[in-house]
């Protein structure tokens, strides 16, 4: 949980990472896409674009999306359908300030120099929106369509991470099990900020203790705020123990909200539908058990879409960080 002394700031990497994490505070993103499939693995994406720009226009901090190349039928979800890194730039183009996140990129399935480029790429042609979840993945069956072991991923994406903390260095030279970087090549272009915030994701088959100190952040699910508070706070602690600066912490939630605004809560996958009284004291909780951002997803919602997405603007989002 947070003490009573002044939280300090965390670093300053890019446009997105300042405005969407900041100590102390709690700000509201959305998981694309943006609609109610709840009995469906494919959504069918109408509206897409609008309601991204809408998210943008009530005051968002971001937009999320995930990397899932297959539609895997025990995984039951395709995500936005669309691969991250192409709708990462329709969404440059279509949105002025939100933040554009990933979360996540399944390093051990995709080279790391394709991410990197992709990746920098996005960055520089949104002005600095981009937020690189990355994750070792967790669909056993994509694997072998690509030629790849599950059983070794953590190996890979640790070297992945390398490769790619490497390639915001001029002319890199690095010895990697994805290839030789020789300073003899350059890759452009660079990320605005220097650096690409990563942000990883669970374990990701890393131990704790590495987590906290090669991400610019962690990606957690949602729990009780007692037991989130819990688990937030032994992060904090790994990445103190190794000498850093801190680092922000976010959670997706599933949630479907009901006209009612004091209606109770019910669980749901990974979330609960309740109104808007019961979403705010949660956050509110996990806020002060030091959760910096929240990535709600409406998947579930039985409501319209857009009139939810107006209800939690009017509702919840003036009560945090916007």
């Amino acid at each position: 949980m947070l003490d009573e002394t002044e939280p300090m700031a965390f670093p300053s990497l890019n446009r997105a990472y300042d405005s969407t994490f900041r100590s102390g505070q709690l700000s509201l993103g959305l998981v694309l896409p943006l609609e109610a499939y709840p009995h469906s693995a494919v959504p069918d994406l109408a509206s897409h674009l609008e309601r991204a720009r809408l998210a943008d226009d009530l005051g968002f901090s971001a937009l999320w999306l995930r990397d899932v190349p297959f539609n895997v039928p025990s995984f039951g979800d395709a995500g936005q359908v669309f691969d991250p890194f192409v709708y990462l730039g329709a969404l440059a183009a279509s949105t002025r300030k939100i933040a554009l996140g990933v979360a996540s990129i399944v390093l051990p399935l995709r080279h790391p120099a394709h991410v990197a480029k992709a990746a920098a790429s996005a960055d520089a042609l949104s002005g600095g929106r981009l937020l690189l979840g990355v994750a070792s993945g967790d669909r056993p069956e994509e694997y072998p369509a690509l030629d790849m072991s599950f059983e070794d991923r953590g190996a890979r994406f640790r070297d992945s991470v390398d490769y790619i903390r490497a390639m915001a260095d001029p002319y890199p030279h690095r010895n990697t099990t994805h290839g030789t970087l020789s300073g003899a090549i350059d890759m452009l272009p660079k990320p605005t900020g220097g650096q690409l915030p990563l942000l990883i994701t669970g374990g990701s088959q890393q131990s704790p203790d590495w987590v906290a100190r090669n991400g610019d952040g962690w990606m957690t699910y949602p729990r009780d705020a007692a037991a989130q508070g819990r688990v937030v706070t032994a992060y904090r602690q790994r990445v103190a123990d190794a000498g850093l600066s801190d680092k922000p912490v976010m959670q997706s939630l599933y949630v479907d909200l009901v006209a009612q605004a004091d209606a109770p809560p019910s669980p749901i996958h990974l979330g609960f539908q309740s109104g808007t009284d019961h979403l705010r004291r949660y956050l509110m909780q996990i806020r002060n058990q030091g959760i910096n951002h929240v990535a709600l997803n409406l998947r579930f919602n039985g409501s319209d879409i857009e009139d939810t997405m107006h209800r939690l603007a009017e509702d919840i989002l003036p009560d945090f960080q916007t």
